[in-house]
């Protein structure tokens, strides 16, 4: 069945390589919307959806843009509006699918407007930028990203071979279809190497329990993509007992996920269970990598290429107050649990990261700041421990009890 592609590119430069890929899906039965987001030319390829309506999704005048000649203001006008018509002529069904080429620049603007599309909506970008850390360009959003080998920049026997496989790669994305599966309401939960026995058990509890459970590692990407899905209404529960990422993030770690973790489920009113999994600790590269400052605290070597540091009873106080002012937003069910012995495999009595005083800290700023009305549990045992999972997902599961699936867009 004939689907249609979005192709979206600066056509007043990128002209004929947009037209090797348009004809390239045309030959395989499927249609092409052309989106113009040049500026400084006028396009080499007739467009369908021209660049004037998409600077006038941003609020810009497209005749001033062309004026002033600022590629830097041109190119930042038309990602705002790219970002705003692209899911909008999504959802009035104009595509299916979205694919884009395109240098540093061209990169920014398809792949801002790729991450303002829903979950499942294929999404390839060929790019000369895709050889690096592309991050910053793909976000949480299943982008595929194509190193372009050379430069978008003409047609020849290199870009005809990269072009053409990536035009064939969107199209077999579009025509398939994704076999059935059983719809059961979703549970988000985060886990660490060092929290792995909590959530395995409490996993095998939901599930038992009707739950499909999705598992994100709290890695910095995996916290804030578990946000994302959130925010997109696709979660009915949370069980985010590895909140390790707010180390990061307070202390200078490298796997933060931002100021905006935990938020989510608060805003949208999704029932979560919260624990400090993995507080005790903040990731760094390779030994070389921590920097001098730190040179006198405790650390631990989790392999070759990560170091563990463990926070302070000061930190500790602090990220008690960060947790407590996020939790107070919840418009939803949440509760607290505190595992009284330990808050990792490594915070134990006789391991490594074991400081009592810190967690105490963490217990103490808990307890001063969270609402009133917000369940905190103290359990004695340590976070890995069977007792500690067990309430976990038994806690969860009460939120749950009366609560009905969301309705959730299968993308």
């Amino acid at each position: 069945m004939a689907k249609t592609v979005a192709l979206l590119g600066a056509l007043d430069t990128k002209g004929a390589e947009y037209a090797l890929v348009k004809a390239c899906l045309e030959a395989r039965g499927h249609r092409v919307l052309l989106i113009d987001v040049g500026v400084l030319g006028p396009p080499q390829l007739e467009p369908d959806v021209r660049r004037r309506e998409v600077a006038e999704a941003a609020g810009a005048d497209l005749d001033q843009l062309v004026a002033r000649k600022d590629r830097g203001e041109a190119v930042a006008a038309m990602a705002r509006g790219a970002e705003v018509l692209v899911p909008k002529l999504y959802a009035e069904g104009r595509f299916e699918a979205i694919m884009a080429l395109g240098g540093g620049g061209g990169t920014s603007v398809a792949c801002g407007a790729m991450r303002s599309l829903p979950l499942g909506v294929p999404k390839v970008m060929v790019s000369t930028v895709a050889g690096t850390d592309v991050s910053g360009y793909v976000g949480v959003k299943d982008v595929v990203m194509v190193p372009s080998i050379v430069d978008v920049a003409g047609i020849n026997r290199i870009s005809r071979e990269i072009f053409s496989k990536a035009a064939g790669a969107v199209a077999g994305m579009v025509e398939t279809e994704v076999p059935p599966g059983e719809d059961k309401p979703l549970v988000a939960a985060t886990m660490f190497g060092n929290t792995t026995p909590c959530v395995e058990a409490a996993k095998a509890i939901l599930e038992a329990a009707g739950y499909e459970v999705l598992v994100f590692h709290a890695t910095g990407t995996g916290g804030r993509t578990m946000e994302s899905l959130i925010e997109e209404g696709l979660i009915d529960g949370v069980l985010d007992v590895t909140t390790t990422e707010w180390a990061d993030e307070l202390v200078g770690g490298v796997l933060a996920a931002g100021p905006t973790r935990l938020e989510a489920a608060a805003r949208r009113g999704i029932p979560a269970v919260v624990a400090p999994g993995c507080l005790d600790m903040v990731n760094f590269w390779a030994p070389k990598t921590v920097p001098e400052r730190f040179k006198d605290r405790r650390f631990y070597q989790h392999n070759p290429n990560i170091t563990l540091m463990r926070t302070t009873p000061e930190e500790n106080y602090k990220l008690g107050r960060i947790l407590a002012a996020k939790l107070n937003r919840s418009t939803g069910p949440v509760s607290v649990l505190f595992p009284l012995a330990g808050l990792s495999m490594i915070d134990a009595a006789g391991g490594p990261f074991w400081w009592p005083e810190a967690d105490r800290a963490l217990l103490a700023a808990l307890k001063e700041d969270l609402r009133p009305e917000i369940p905190f549990i103290e359990i004695d045992a340590n976070i890995n421990d069977a007792e500690f999972a067990r309430r976990a997902a038994e806690a969860l599961l009460a939120f749950l009890k009366n609560r009905q699936p969301s309705q959730r867009t299968t993308p």
